[in-house]
């Protein structure tokens, strides 16, 4: 099984390269090992491009080594017509003959069908490799068709005395609480996930862009939760540099929990994961409903002494680092459920 892990591993490894791009197809890693050696090496391409099977195996040299190689990948193989044909047919019409798969892909489309066609073909297939690991690598996608909903991270930065807003932002518009690193692995992140939801107060007292300026990539769809439309069009979340979906009043039923379905919204356009990053108000109603997998927050070393208070949020850090040469201090939290 040892062996089995360290490819597996590998396929992680590679399989993050997709990140931020593949959606709504799950960010896959495959390699191919021939004679304990690998041959070939695949990650999912951009949405509608090929598969990561399909890249690992265009990437061997020798296709006759195939026929006494492994596949190792860190998804089930699917067994449908999509953008691209199923990959379970071109694994088969390789010869292929040993499959190890770190996990079961879940969607309904596949959900053990690929392993069984496999099977059927007489390909020896060993499942649940490194299990935890790729489920835990493949979270976007699991979360979004298990749970019904994105991925929610919650993000924000607040003042060394726990402020995330001054009273007065009249000398400066946004006020930083984190220096330049921070924000720029703020811009990382947004590159990474599908999209950012901010509140009415926020996009009225920064007039943010909530774009990716500082890391190359693409940039998310913008979320505006704007209920009595207070926000003019002039503002820049409603330029042309990325698209915007406003939620009002006609999206939201006052009676029901606000971020349930803000969530079912997101889901239904299609949005596997989505940055939180306030303000206080949008990020206390999804700590309140408990609706969120992890949250990054900042800590810088500047104090307001008085302002918008951060979050109230009860939770034990999972991992922490310091940032900069000033210091920011980053923490990472994971939401048991």
């Amino acid at each position: 099984m040892k062996i089995h892990e360290k490819y597996i591993t590998r396929c992680i490894q590679i399989a993050k390269n997709g990140l931020g791009t593949t959606a709504p197809n799950p960010m896959v890693g495959a390699v191919i090992v021939y004679k304990n050696r690998i041959i070939g090496e695949g990650f999912t391409c951009p949405f509608g491009g090929p598969h990561a099977e399909v890249k690992a195996i265009e990437s061997v040299r020798n296709k006759r080594q195939l026929s006494q190689a492994t596949l190792y990948v860190t998804l089930e193989p699917c067994s449908h017509f999509g953008k691209t044909p199923p990959c379970t047919n071109l694994i088969v019409a390789h010869n292929i003959p040993r499959v190890v798969i770190g996990t079961m892909d879940t969607h309904s489309k596949v959900a053990g069908t690929g392993i069984k066609m496999l099977q059927e073909a007489g390909c020896q297939v060993t499942l649940g490799v490194m299990e935890t690991a790729c489920q835990l690598h493949h979270k976007r996608f699991f979360t979004f068709h298990n749970l019904k909903r994105p991925y929610v991270i919650l993000k924000w930065a607040e003042t060394a005395d726990g402020y995330i807003a001054p009273s007065s932002r009249d000398a400066q518009k946004p006020v930083w609480i984190t220096n330049p690193l921070s924000r720029q692995i703020v811009h990382k992140w947004r590159t990474e996930e599908q999209a950012i939801l901010v509140g009415t107060q926020t996009v009225l007292a920064d007039n943010p862009v909530l774009t990716a300026r500082t890391w190359a990539g693409k940039n998310p769809t913008r979320v505006v939760l704007d209920l009595n439309q207070k926000i003019p069009n002039h503002y820049a979340v409603f330029n042309q540099e990325s698209h915007t979906l406003k939620l009002t009043k006609k999206d939201i039923n006052p009676e029901k929990p606000l971020a349930q379905q803000i969530v079912s919204i997101l889901h239904a356009h299609h949005i596997q994961s989505v940055i939180i990053e306030g303000g206080t108000k949008t990020l206390q109603t999804f700590i309140n409903e408990n609706l969120w997998d992890e949250a990054r927050v900042f800590t810088g070393s500047t104090t307001f002494k008085t302002g918008t208070k951060a979050p109230i949020f009860k939770s034990t850090p999972t991992k922490e680092k310091e940032i900069g040469i000033l210091n920011d201090r980053l923490c990472y939290y994971k939401n048991p459920l």
